[in-house]
């Protein structure tokens, strides 16, 4: 049943607001998609009832524009965040004063719910610019709202995603798979379906505030999860383990492509800091369950969107 509340998703038409706008769809929320290019997100209009889902012109850096995406809105949902930068696309402008804008504008709304996108390993004090202004973006927001919902996933996979998509299309061609200080560094992926229900989950209950951090139900390493890639696409590969020296000149190479127009860099220095450091939920922090939330695994996800790396795709027969 279509429900009255209006819910505000900045960031909504990217690989994870896709699911979490098709979640609070589901719950019969309406849902306004606040994006920089409406025209490349008119598929979303389709994933609810007619007029169920708004698209919206928004610019985080802007805002006027901001103010009016979050208007009328019971509740709002920040998901912009960017891994690398490009352009006038900066970790500042808009993880940390982006987020801040989002947040003056929903206190000054009134919005009664609020749920903000981090990361785990967000730290005012990282040397990476991804986890320092993801802080500071937490930060701005539990001062303009403090009952908001702050929450950090690990790794993210699903059919879209940038993390086992990339190394299984790696494998296709190079002869090896890199292994950041030997591929020791600890990950804990997480669905982003699960992500998305975590956030209709805090939308919805108003009993719900504070941080949550939000991993799978098991941690890897990463040497194993590039070994669970090979076996998954059935391709032999060299672990290469490289030294973080080796890897920051590797991220350093990928930023000089990256300058090139349309060429997304394959590694930078910035995400070469956070391989140093493990990507998994602390002990004492709260997370999916608390959310209501049943994880899924990698196992039981991701060969089904890996297939089309192996050899003959899904009619690939293993020796």
């Amino acid at each position: 049943m279509l429900r009255n509340e209006m819910i505000t998703v900045f960031g909504g038409s990217g690989f994870i607001g896709r699911y979490v706008v098709r979640a609070l769809v589901k719950q019969g929320y309406r849902v306004r998609v606040a994006t920089r290019r409406p025209h490349l997100a008119l598929d979303l209009k389709v994933t609810g009832v007619v007029g169920q889902v708004e698209l919206i012109q928004s610019n985080v850096r802007n805002k006027d524009s901001v103010a009016r995406a979050v208007e009328g809105a019971h509740g709002v949902v920040n998901l912009v965040g960017i891994l690398f930068e490009s352009g006038r696309q900066k970790f500042d402008s808009l993880q940390a004063e982006g987020a801040r804008n989002i947040a003056e504008a929903a206190a000054t709304a009134g919005v009664a719910r609020f749920v903000q996108l981090s990361a785990i390993g967000a730290d005012a004090a990282s040397k990476a610019d991804y986890a320092r202004t993801k802080a500071e973006g937490e930060a701005a927001v539990q001062a303009h709202i403090p009952g908001a919902v702050i929450l950090r996933p690990s790794i993210v996979f699903g059919t879209e995603d940038g993390f086992f998509n990339r190394f299984a299309d790696m494998a296709r061609f190079a002869p090896g798979l890199p292994l950041p200080g030997g591929g020791k560094v600890k990950m804990q992926p997480v669905f982003v379906g699960d992500v998305a229900d975590s956030v209709a989950h805090a939308i919805a209950d108003p009993s719900t505030s504070g941080i949550y951090e939000l991993g799978g139900p098991r941690t890897y390493t990463y040497r194993e999860l590039m070994e669970f890639i090979l076996k998954t696409i059935d391709r032999k590969r060299l672990l290469m383990p490289v030294p973080m020296m080796g890897m920051w000149l590797m991220g350093l190479g990928g930023e000089i492509s990256g300058a090139l127009p349309f060429v997304e860099p394959f590694l930078t220095r910035d995400q070469v800091t956070m391989l140093k450091i493990d990507n998994v939920v602390s002990p004492d922090m709260r997370g999916l369950e608390d959310l209501g939330v049943v994880p899924e695994t990698v196992e039981s996800i991701v060969p089904g969107y890996l297939e089309r790396y192996r050899r003959y795709g899904q009619f690939h027969e293993t020796a």
